[in-house]
């Protein structure tokens, strides 16, 4: 364990005085965690919880709530983000600041008559902040999961004697950013340090995926159906691939998409706000920026070849029923 660790201290208290809580996403790398926390605790011996975000497919959204918990009898808790407070102190803000900044009347009166929480989280937040988040700005994660998720240790901290392990789906290959991350670390709420524990650190996609089908354990529908990862349904760092499967699988998304950009382009100064950041060219106006970038350029985009001004013909062949790039159509 300690080399695992890289040399780093790990816990040393008994295990069987250790309350597992499990961050379950509906993926394939949280599923895993999930299956090793069980193996080992139990059903009686683990808490399991999800945040939802109102951004995840349906598909997903019933797996969650209904798939894994009647699949292995659990109870998965549910955390979820609210922007209400903060939409209020938008509104203030818009209604005293805006116009001593030369904000136009009309963008104000769009602004005010959209500044109301509509009970969506991820829609509630790209409100409040005028905009939605980025592959450089990416404050989806932060307010979405990370604060509800942290929110929630600290209620189970204070509920138990127990020690409190954080058991996260994280795996070294996924990213340069998570290339260096720990299997045991020091972790902190806002007012409780507790152990991280990420048991699947050392493992590649293919033998996550390996380690659940061997035990027999369903895994989200989405992998069988192009997608190769699970979270938000759309992430706003989708490339072209995805745009392209989303918009020939699940057109309504699409057309959600357009929705939720006409809303926060109402709710910002700049009356401008779009889901996906494809084009960065410099020199734009606002309004050609927004052209740019919107979400039927974004799909236009996803149809066309290397190099973004061709169109690919094989783009426009709807995919197979099933296509999965972890062997599950086999």
């Amino acid at each position: 364990m300690s080399e695992q660790n890289d040399g780093r201290p790990v816990p040393t208290y008994p295990r069987v005085h250790a309350l597992p809580v499990v961050s379950f996403s509906g993926g394939k790398d949280s599923l895993c965690t999930l299956i090793k926390a069980l193996e080992i605790y139990g059903r009686d011996g683990i808490r399991v919880v999800t945040a939802d975000t109102d951004n995840e497919n349906p598909l997903t959204v019933e797996y969650i709530n209904h798939t894994i918990p009647e699949f292995f009898g659990i109870k998965i808790d549910v955390v979820k983000a609210d922007f209400t407070a903060q939409i209020a102190r938008k509104r203030v803000y818009v209604e005293t600041v805006w116009p001593t900044k030369g904000v136009p009347d009309d963008i104000i009166r769009s602004a005010l008559a959209t500044l109301h929480p509509t009970g969506n989280a991820f829609l509630d937040l790209c409100i409040w902040k005028g905009r939605f988040p980025s592959r450089r700005v990416q404050f989806c994660t932060q307010e979405l999961k990370s604060r509800p998720l942290s929110d929630y240790l600290d209620n189970v901290i204070a509920s138990t004697s127990l020690h409190v392990e954080n058991w996260q789906g994280v795996r070294r290959d996924e990213s340069a950013s998570r290339a260096n991350a720990l299997m045991w670390e020091i972790g902190s709420t806002k007012t409780q340090a507790h152990w991280i524990h990420r048991p699947i650190i050392h493992m590649s996609a293919l033998e996550v995926v390996a380690f659940a089908r061997s035990r027999g354990v369903p895994l989200n529908p989405l992998y069988a159906l192009g997608e190769n990862r699970v979270g938000c349904f759309p992430c706003v760092n989708c490339g072209k691939a995805e745009i392209l499967n989303l918009y020939h699988r699940w057109p309504e998304v699409i057309e959600r998409m357009r929705e939720w950009e006409r809303i926060v382009s109402a709710a910002s100064k700049r009356g401008l706000g779009t889901f996906f950041f494809i084009n960065q060219e410099d020199g734009r106006t606002d309004a050609e920026h927004f052209e740019a970038n919107r979400i039927d350029s974004a799909v236009e985009w996803a149809k066309t070849a290397r190099g973004g001004t061709q169109f690919d013909l094989e783009c426009m062949i709807p995919p197979a029923m099933c296509s999965s790039e972890y062997g599950l159509c086999e």
